[in-house]
């Protein structure tokens, strides 16, 4: 009764269109339709005067929690937190990890399901899933005694586990229902082409059977890390995730690389993160989805700002260098203590793979035991420092925004020092967190805040940037076009005993994309050349061969082809055609010019088939 309906209606088909109006005459007559459903449906709700329902709430975390997130985290979850005093925090300021866990959001209406006749046991969807909601187990078949009844398993069809079963399980409680698992799965059902080997239904039926059968799945043994080929897609998904059920958006782009390396090296990670969508994601309180193996190993994770992260991960290698080193020193000085070989193999300790990690985890606990109730400084200085004698994996994470702009100077500084530090920059090409702004990473003719009319200049070379000093490690990946790659390229970076650089286009809602989708969005970008999958490794000049790989073929599609397909391109075409017009083709040269001088660069030139030729150049 505040205005006629047909005048308050008219205002708001009038914001619509001043709102959607760039996004093409289909949008505006969807929410033109959305109104009048709504006008069709409207019925009024009779408030009672007394409560008359039954339902209670559910508690916001399960009963078997910890201590403190009982105390402290279940509060802050149900809305209480201001009623906390400040002596519930720790008096350090730090916080447990492991704790996203216990909050069981229950927010997708649809979750994917195993059809376990027809999976090829690839484990892709578990690559790809952006909350480690799906999980892939292998195991010994007695372990299936006490399972539910609605427990599946397969045998597995990998010949080094024959015998053994397999299991892909879904968390329902913690998935988002993105969708990206289903879509990016490689195995269909050939009796119903629609129906792969996961497919989406809906949460709440099936939500109570699969937290039990979820919980069964997660008390299975893990495997033995040593037993596990990490340089496949398959087998690195059967290592336990240390990243998991994070607040990230459904279908984020950034978040399977931050899982895929805590499956890699979390057990010994440290992590600097810069402020950012990962930081938010990444210690988002009340819960943190950084997590702990069954040994109560994870990552130590830390947020610093946009301007001096590359700086602060700098001071965790330097200070586990001095760490090490003056672990070694002491262990020279209790050298008769010890015993001559524990001290060799202390010391001389390669700790290339996880067999090697393995066995000096093994011998810092021999000098524990040896150590124990040994009163003398130097005993109890080594037992502080012990575990430094363990080869720890620095990790420096951000967003193009940190990376290519606020913090660049950090960047070229922690790059030049030369130290063994891994950079992982999760490149959405724009400032996604802060509302969508221009940064360095965005491509030309896309539009962003402070672009309006489309970006004017190229996107940053940071790869090459990097490359330019010779001694870093650089790779572009992206996931959703090439997975193996993107495996090899993070296992590469961390054996690089010197700096590495790891740049991941990873797809994001700023887009204007179809998120359930995102992986064809990253094999489009790849194609046409706008993404140009390489690897830069220094090691391989010692064996007399060019530094730089090319992983991706020459452009086979139109930059234009893939760049109208998502809003950020699009919207500019439709407002000001003329100017998108002019734009696309500079973005065309960019990407052609680009791609020569890459491939002159790596010393390979391609047929017009795209087939590298099998002599050497």
């Amino acid at each position: 009764g505040v205005l006629p309906q047909a005048e308050a209606i008219g205002y708001i088909q009038d914001a619509i269109q001043k709102t959607y109006g760039k996004k093409g005459e289909k949008i505006v007559q969807m929410n033109f339709e959305a109104v009048e459903k709504s006008v069709e449906n409207l019925h009024e709700v009779v408030v009672p005067k007394h409560i008359t329902s039954a339902i209670a709430m559910l508690p916001p975390v399960p009963a078997n929690a910890p201590e403190f997130v009982q105390r402290f985290t279940a509060p802050v979850i149900a809305g209480l937190g201001d009623d906390l005093p400040v002596s519930a925090m720790s008096i350090d300021g730090t916080f447990p990890t492991a704790t996203s866990q216990w909050e069981k959001r229950n927010i997708a209406l649809e979750v994917p399901v195993w059809d376990m006749d027809v999976c090829i046991q690839c484990n892709k969807c578990a690559l790809i899933c952006p909350h480690a909601c799906i999980r892939p187990k292998i195991y010994d078949e007695k372990h299936l005694e006490s399972a539910p009844e609605t427990f599946k398993s397969v045998d597995a069809k990998t010949r080094e586990f024959k015998g053994m079963k397999y299991t892909l399980q879904v968390a329902v409680e913690d998935c988002t229902g993105c969708g990206l698992c289903v879509h990016f799965c490689p195995a269909k059902n050939k009796s119903q082409t629609s129906l792969k080997a996961i497919n989406m239904s809906a949460q709440e039926p099936i939500r109570d059977l699969e937290r039990e059968n979820y919980q069964f799945f997660l008390d299975l043994p893990e495997l033995d890390r040593r037993q596990i080929k990490m340089n496949t897609v398959r087998d690195s998904q059967l290592l336990q995730p240390l990243f998991e059920y994070s607040g990230a958006c459904a279908g984020c782009g950034e978040t399977p690389y931050l899982k895929l390396m805590s499956q890699f090296f979390g057990d010994r990670a440290m992590i600097a993160n810069a402020t950012g969508c990962s930081s938010i994601y990444g210690g988002n309180l009340p819960t943190t989805p950084w997590a702990v193996d069954s040994e109560g190993r994870g990552p130590a994770w830390a947020n610093s700002l946009f301007e001096d992260n590359a700086e602060f991960g700098l001071g965790y290698r330097l200070t586990m260098d001095k760490r090490m080193e003056y672990a070694k020193e002491l262990v020279h000085r209790l050298a008769d203590t010890l015993g001559a070989e524990l001290v060799e193999g202390l010391l001389q300790a390669v700790q290339k793979d996880e067999a090697d990690i393995f066995e000096q985890r093994q011998r810092v606990e021999a000098v524990k035991e040896k150590l124990a109730g040994i009163d003398s400084d130097d005993a109890r200085e080594l037992l502080d420092v012990a575990d430094a004698l363990v080869k720890k994996s620095v990790w420096i994470v951000g967003g193009d925004g940190w990376a290519y702009d606020i913090g660049y100077g950090g960047l070229d500084h922690v790059m030049a020092s030369g130290r063994n530090v891994n950079i992982l920059v999760l490149d959405t090409e724009v400032y996604s967190n802060t509302g969508g702004q221009m940064s360095k990473a965005t491509p030309r003719a896309a539009v962003a805040k402070f672009a309006a009319g489309g970006k004017p200049s190229p996107k940053k070379d940071l790869a090459l940037m990097a490359m330019s000093y010779g001694n870093v490690y650089v790779a572009r990946v992206a996931m959703g076009a090439n997975d193996m790659q993107t495996v090899r390229a993070l296992l590469e970076a961390e054996a690089y005993d010197g700096p590495s650089l790891v740049i991941a286009y990873s797809q994001c809602i700023a887009h204007g994309i179809n998120m359930s989708t995102g992986t064809d969005q990253q094999k489009a970008a790849v194609d046409s050349g706008h993404w140009v999958l390489m690897r830069y490794n220094p090691e391989r000049t010692l064996v007399g061969e060019n530094p730089l790989v090319l992983d991706s073929k020459a452009p086979k599609m139109k930059f234009k082809d893939y760049a109208l397909s998502e809003a950020r391109y699009h919207m500019l075409a439709r407002s000001k055609p003329e100017a998108s017009e002019a734009l696309m083709v500079l973005a065309q040269n960019d990407v052609d010019s680009r791609w020569r001088y890459y491939e002159q660069m790596a010393g390979m030139h391609f047929g017009k088939n795209g087939k590298t030729p099998p002599e050497k150049v």
